[in-house]
């Protein structure tokens, strides 16, 4: 038995050295957790609050600012400018907005006569876990809002129904269908897992095998042999989008208007970006384990933090700083508003040009760790 220990506690003692020694793998061990509990327990919110909205004005008066401080004191909305029919839907189409307020011209002398005026609510309905919460309490503020207000000989004006009509429009997917908010955004989850991590692995296990220096001895320069090594992927990444878009169309009956061009565009500069961030976590990882294990280290905080799985503007603002960062947050974006809300270039090129300035630098970053690499 005294011999079964000595043995045991020796091989424990071997594993604590490899382990140490492998200070990557400790700290994906340490890190993934931790992620995981700030992630889940501070950043991640169902029920978001503070989403914006415009206001269209047929005209003033107290009882429409009345109205609007008490949609902001509600907590779920904030106020911006004034605009607009037309700046309201250019707000909402481009992502600026997440619902206009619509108030007719006579709100305030209909509402005093008692004849019940109509308050117009354009909802951007592509994710309806964002906007069902916001919608009912809209309704709520509308049947109280102007209770101090309506005193006195206006007394008779707080009956059991509110003293306005709300109409909701929800629009881009006015039937709240999930799979419409969701396949989409697995174009750029799929494209994330499989392009950060088949590349990664796949150099990772060429520089194992001693093929990667054979392929330096050749007169090519880095940044040569980092476009060779992306662009077969990028062409797995195209017939990925294929086959998706095809799914999305007869397969889930996902509207799918808007530019093509330029949803072809956003991919190609969002496969490029992912295709880099696994060409430097290759030149990083000392194995393939290495490789996968940072990979997910990538994957998890991009899959949550980007607006796939919960709402992007329920999160925390340290958050949202971060997910402005990822690539999959723009690329969201981009393909939900071309293939749900008919988007166009002019609508999303401030996203896409965030992906293209993530993919300058993380190839940049590729290419010096290459040579660091493989000197």
């Amino acid at each position: 038995m005294k011999e079964f220990l000595q043995r045991a506690l020796a091989i424990v003692r071997k594993e604590f050295i490899q382990m140490w020694r492998d200070r990557l793998t400790f700290g994906m061990m340490v890190g993934l957790p931790i992620i995981q509990l700030v992630l889940f327990g501070f950043a991640i919110n169902a029920n978001p609050k503070n989403l914006p909205a415009v206001v269209v004005q047929g005209g003033g008066g107290e009882m429409v600012q009345t109205f609007l401080y008490a949609l902001e004191n509600s907590g779920y909305f904030h106020i911006g400018r004034g605009v607009s029919e037309r700046g309201a839907d250019e707000a909402l189409l481009s992502g600026e907005a997440l619902f206009a307020v619509h108030f007719p011209a006579d709100f305030e002398r209909s509402l005093l006569r008692g004849d019940r005026p109509a308050i117009l609510l354009e909802a951007d309905a592509t994710d309806p876990l964002a906007a069902g919460n916001a919608i009912n309490v809209f309704q709520s503020v509308a049947a109280m809002a102007w209770n101090r207000d309506l005193r006195g000989g206006f007394a008779d004006l707080i009956p059991s129904l509110p003293p306005v009509d709300v109409i909701v429009h929800p629009r881009f997917n006015p039937e709240a269908i999930s799979q419409y908010n969701i396949v989409p955004g697995l174009m750029g989850v799929i494209l994330t897992l499989t392009m950060v991590m088949i590349t990664s692995l796949a150099i990772t296990r060429e520089r194992e095998r001693g093929t990667m220096e054979n392929l330096l001895s050749m007169p090519v320069r880095p940044i040569e042999v980092m476009v060779g090594k992306i662009v077969p992927y990028l062409l797995v990444g195209y017939l990925q989008v294929v086959l998706i878009l095809l799914a999305a169309r007869y397969l889930f009956l996902v509207p799918t208007g808007g530019a093509f061009f330029t949803l072809f565009l956003a991919v190609t500069v969002f496969i490029a970006a992912n295709l880099s961030v696994g060409v430097t976590f290759s030149s990083v990882a000392a194995n393939q384990l290495q490789a996968v294990q940072m990979s997910v280290f990538f994957f998890l905080p991009s899959i949550l933090l980007s607006g796939f799985m919960f709402p992007f503007l329920g999160m925390p603002g340290w958050a949202q700083w971060l997910g402005e960062v990822l690539p999959l947050t723009h690329f969201l974006r981009v393909v939900r508003g071309v293939m749900l809300k008919g988007a166009g270039m002019g609508d999303v090129a401030g996203e896409i040009a965030a992906i293209g300035v993530f993919l300058v630098f993380a190839l940049f970053v590729a290419v010096k760790r290459y040579r660091q690499t493989m000197d």
